[in-house]
């Protein structure tokens, strides 16, 4: 492997960061707020230490896929590392535990947070953090091999490896065209949700930072109470038809935009995925309605809220789901566990992988009943190779496993039972809130420091799916 092109890479992912940075640092500028040092100093770290690889190592037309990986895998972590220099420079509030654990939280959508008290934050501040939401979104590395130059080989290697098989499906663009269709239905959700919510209420840097956190599905907000500080139901529904439209495959909205075939639809994976949100808003709110909670109406409206929010992993809240009967959140575990479409911003195990482990145990009993037949297994009309069933199953173990083994080492450091679960699967699920102390309206600033940093290190697994980072550990594998 070629160290030097690994930190190449990784130099253009910080310069990218330092441009975020930089228009923070002018915010804080403007209003004259005490973050305007922090952000100038964190952008100018980020400018030198990704402005030296491209100066001193030459560019190549070819990366392998060793190479690949750990531009992806180190890519995310400096990117992390330098996302959490504002916190530190800002306030010695922060902790290093603190601010790697929110700058962590953002990149990788999670959401989750150790802030008390957000609204205290300069806007500068809070800026830089929806913004780490936005560019971790899409993907740090798609952005930066988008926008910055490379060749094609370079960038098909990188797209390969931050991409999923089953988020491609979809795609049937070269990689060029999957990163532009992705940049453009990215660009334009935020721009048309930060209009609606502009108009809906919203001051416009509310309207943009929660419109970053949304498509996104990430959950940052600039207000203690979430979406609930805003009481309104025009807001909350815009919200919740941009956290729908954040969970659904990109290829599909582009190819409905375009009036294509393959579209939502027609695609069966999307109408049982909405099927399954509907049905977890009935029930919820059923069981909230008959356990004298709320008035029926307001039953709906909540469940509905907490649902989608949970179920496209984007984890904003308009009520506190700490008191809420065992079974709502039951329910709602699983929306954390199974989460949104594959070729979306949503992280967690993926409806398209659950939707695979249903059809194979059909495949599975047909294959009882019937020893000689040849039974093949189809998503939307793609064939799934037995490769990639396999894969899907291994990966659904391994989720479940790390969830587990997340638990357990929480519970070690005397985090009660089900708060390490919760939290365990809201880190990995680039959920966010979880329940237990970690409910909607709470954070994590209670937990031990040890317990934070396996929760960042399962945002990161999350968001990177696993095999990435762990391909890494077996680096002699690759030999």
């Amino acid at each position: 492997m070629r160290t030097e092109i690994v930190i190449r890479h990784i130099g253009m992912v910080l310069m990218f960061n330092a441009i975020f940075l930089f228009i923070s640092f002018l915010i804080s500028l403007f209003l004259s707020e005490t973050s305007a040092v922090p952000l100038l100093y964190s952008s100018l770290i980020a400018l030198v230490f990704g402005l030296f690889p491209l100066i001193y190592v030459q560019p190549s037309n070819y990366i392998s896929i060793l190479e690949g990986t750990s531009i992806v895998v180190f890519g995310w972590i400096a990117t992390c590392l330098v996302g959490s220099l504002p916190y530190v420079l800002w306030s010695s509030e922060f902790s290093f535990i603190n601010a790697w654990f929110e700058s962590v939280s953002g990149f990788t959508t999670t959401g989750s947070t150790i802030i008390t008290d957000i609204e205290i934050i300069p806007k500068g501040l809070l800026f830089w953090r929806s913004s780490t939401h936005w560019i971790g979104g899409i993907g740090v590395i798609l952005f930066t091999i988008l926008i910055l130059p490379g060749s094609n080989t370079s960038k098909l290697v990188l797209l390969n490896t931050e991409m999923s098989a089953l988020a491609k499906n979809n795609f049937k663009f070269r990689a060029k065209e999957i990163l532009r269709i992705l940049l453009y239905v990215y660009l334009g959700l935020t721009i048309l949700e930060t209009i609606l919510l502009n108009i809906a209420g919203m001051s416009f840097f509310d309207a943009i930072n929660h419109s970053f956190a949304t498509i996104a599905t990430g959950g940052f907000s600039t207000k203690n109470l979430s979406i609930a500080y805003y009481n309104s139901i025009s807001i909350e529904v815009i919200i919740m038809v941009f956290m729908v439209f954040s969970g659904v495959h990109f290829g599909l909205i582009f190819n409905t935009v375009l009036g294509k075939k393959n579209n939502i639809f027609k695609s069966y994976i999307f109408k049982v995925f909405i099927t399954f949100l509907m049905a977890g808003i009935l029930v919820v709110s059923l069981k909230l309605y008959f356990s004298d909670m709320y008035p029926w109406w307001q039953s709906v409206r909540y469940a509905a809220f907490q649902v989608l929010s949970l179920g496209t992993t984007t984890g904003f809240a308009t009520t506190d789901t700490a008191n809420w009967p065992g079974f709502t959140q039951i329910i709602l575990i699983y929306f954390t566990i199974q989460c949104a479409m594959m070729g979306s911003t949503s992280g967690g195990l993926k409806f398209d992988r659950v939707f695979i482990f249903f059809k194979a145990i059909v495949k599975q009993i047909k294959s009882i009943q019937h020893p000689h037949a040849v039974i093949s297994l189809k998503v939307d009309g793609n064939s799934i190779n037995e490769k990639t069933e396999i894969h899907t199953m291994v990966f659904i173990i391994l989720y479940l496993g790390i969830i587990f083994i997340t638990t357990a080492l929480l519970t070690f450091f005397d985090v009660d039972s089900f708060t390490a679960f919760s939290s365990s699967a809201a880190t990995i699920g680039n959920v966010g809130p979880g329940f237990g102390d970690v409910s909607s309206l709470g954070n994590y600033s209670n937990l031990p420091d040890p317990g934070k940093f396996i929760l960042t290190i399962n945002m990161l697994l999350g968001r990177l799916e696993i095999f990435g980072i762990i391909s890494l550990l077996f680096i002699k594998s690759w030999k």
